[in-house]
């Protein structure tokens, strides 16, 4: 029998804030940039925002899946965006990285194996891409001498508990301490964190508003405490290109962004519909983590991030403190329960509507 429709316990005070991550930004005008996993979500999202906003020497797509890039040069084709080429690779082989890395200024490294079920029936397969990948773009990349890599990480990388955040917290440190393996004149790495993408492939609010078109009559819920960190992906490529204007080596740049609850999301979607609990799926924490409260003693704040400096090298740390950064508390963590900053209905509705790139 399906539960009536519940309400979260004791939420905190609900606050939409919206923030577009525009400032800084790199400018790409001229540059060589390559995005490894182009062919995902987020590379079409970045491509279209490059094609939009800049004018780029070359913009690389570097992916394995040759039916992707088929069809993502039917929306980005060469004949209309000059600049555009794609290369066929794996990030498992690190001589293809380097050809396609030649002369180019700027790496996105997005490429990764992210279903977390999967990761864990295929543990060897996930590490090789997610750890292994890791190393030979960050070896690539000081051997092809590029400028800037920023690599994508998850919030389930902070105090993973599957496969799939174990290999992306090693991959954070991997480039964490890459520039200090690139020396002074090598590249300049940095790490971006954020939480789960609104309206992305797989996300849990285009699941619920398909079984509410489809005329459900209850809609499941994992567990009514779970929260979650939402960003959408324009908001996610922005903080991309501001984090490179940022960066100095090292760093882990987290988002500040709102929560909100399973529960919260189901009744702003379908209010009144009844809900039936599912229990928590293998691998899935009740809610995640983009700072840990181990990290809080090498944490920054700024007005619309915290910056997590890598614990071998705080060299840095003045620098950022100079330009109004601010150290957190020592007990300070940022979790998706005690979030300040509450995504209400509105504010769900507002990042639903904004257009994706397809």
């Amino acid at each position: 029998m399906p539960t009536p429709a519940l309400t979260p316990a004791n939420p905190p005070q609900k606050q939409t804030i919206h923030r577009d991550f525009k400032n800084p930004r790199l400018n790409l005008d001229g540059k060589v940039v390559m995005i490894t996993g182009g062919t995902g979500s987020f590379g079409k999202q970045l491509t279209r925002t490059i094609c939009d906003e800049f004018k780029p020497s070359k913009l690389i797509i570097f992916s394995r899946d040759e039916l992707k890039q088929y069809e993502m040069a039917q929306n980005f084709n060469p004949a209309e965006h000059k600049f555009m080429r794609y290369f066929i690779g794996d990030v498992r082989d690190q001589s293809r990285l380097e050809q396609a890395m030649r002369g180019v200024d700027v790496v996105v490294h997005a490429a990764a194996l992210k279903h977390v079920p999967i990761a864990e029936y295929n543990p060897f397969e996930c590490i090789k891409t997610n750890v292994m990948g890791a190393e030979n773009v960050v070896t690539a990349a000081i051997n092809a001498g590029v400028k800037n890599v920023c690599a994508l990480s998850t919030d389930k990388a902070a105090s993973p508990i599957n496969l799939y955040g174990a290999s992306k917290l090693a991959s954070d440190k991997i480039f964490a301490a890459a520039s200090a393996m690139g020396g002074a004149d090598g590249p300049v790495f940095s790490i971006v964190r954020y939480g789960n993408v609104v309206g992305s492939r797989g996300s849990v609010a285009p699941f619920f508003q398909k079984l509410v078109r489809e005329g459900a009559t209850e809609l499941p819920i994992t567990d009514p405490r779970m929260t979650r960190f939402w960003i959408t992906l324009p908001q996610a490529v922005d903080f991309v290109l501001s984090s490179l204007a940022m960066a100095r080596g090292g760093e882990t740049f987290v988002p500040k962004i709102p929560s909100m609850s399973t529960v919260e999301m189901a009744l702003s979607i379908a209010p009144g519909l009844p809900h039936r609990i599912i229990g928590i799926r293998p691998g899935e924490k009740l809610h995640e983590t983009m700072v840990p409260l181990d990290d809080a003693h090498s944490t920054l704040e700024l007005a619309d991030r915290f910056i997590i400096l890598p614990s071998h090298d705080g060299s840095h740390r003045q620098s950022y403190l100079d330009d109004n950064a601010k150290a957190v508390a020592s007990d300070f963590s940022y979790v998706s329960d005690s979030n300040p900053e509450r995504l209400d209905a509105r504010g769900l509705q507002s990042l639903l509507e904004q257009k994706f790139t397809n």
